[in-house]
């Protein structure tokens, strides 16, 4: 089987990140994406985020009525922060006979030979880019396989933003997700 991996804090999941997974599941003809809810990005400050278990429900009412996506907890059990190869290695050794695809927007491409354990990554999975502004190809990497996208500016920072300030994000998330931020007075 193979599966692309689609890693992120996810706060909140929005319809960006659904229109990646949908276009590179079908352009990369994958089986199945996963959401892997990152509890801690290195990356980021804990106190920007959402509960993880809030963050990993928004995930599961987003996707829940298609059968290609699936969400991974499996970064919870993990040591804080995730760091990717070790939730690729995770999921290697619980799953020996699938094919895994790293999914990474384009701005991780400049940065990435900052993370750990770039090279064992480059070797052990297919690691697909997804562009996120007009100028994908200046970046490039040999060992990476490039997709072009329609460009879609919505950010989670973008819809925090709008809650904070009591601005409607209808259409910009899922109707779930928006009635679960409602519901537990998620950004306010």
């Amino acid at each position: 089987m193979k599966i692309g991996l689609y890693f992120g804090s996810f706060n909140p999941i929005h319809i960006g990140h659904l229109l990646v997974a949908t276009h590179l599941r079908e352009a990369a003809n994958l089986d199945e994406i996963w959401f892997v809810v990152s509890p801690q990005n290195p990356f980021k400050t804990k106190n920007e985020l959402a509960d993880e278990q809030h963050r990993l429900k928004m995930v599961q009412v987003a996707i829940e009525n298609n059968a290609h996506f699936k969400v991974s907890d499996i970064e919870f059990t993990l040591e804080k922060p995730s760091y990717t190869h070790q939730t690729l290695k995770t999921f290697i050794a619980q799953y020996p006979t699938y094919q895994f695809s790293l999914i990474i927007g384009e701005d991780n491409v400049a940065k990435f030979n900052e993370w750990k354990e770039v090279d064992w990554i480059l070797k052990n999975v297919y690691v697909l880019v997804y562009n996120r502004t007009n100028d994908l190809k200046s970046q490039r990497n040999i060992k990476m396989k490039y997709y072009e996208l329609p460009l879609m500016d919505i950010s989670s920072t973008e819809i925090r933003k709008r809650i904070q300030e009591n601005k409607s994000i209808r259409y910009f998330v899922p109707e779930t997700v928006e009635q679960y931020i409602k519901f537990h007075n998620l950004y306010l």
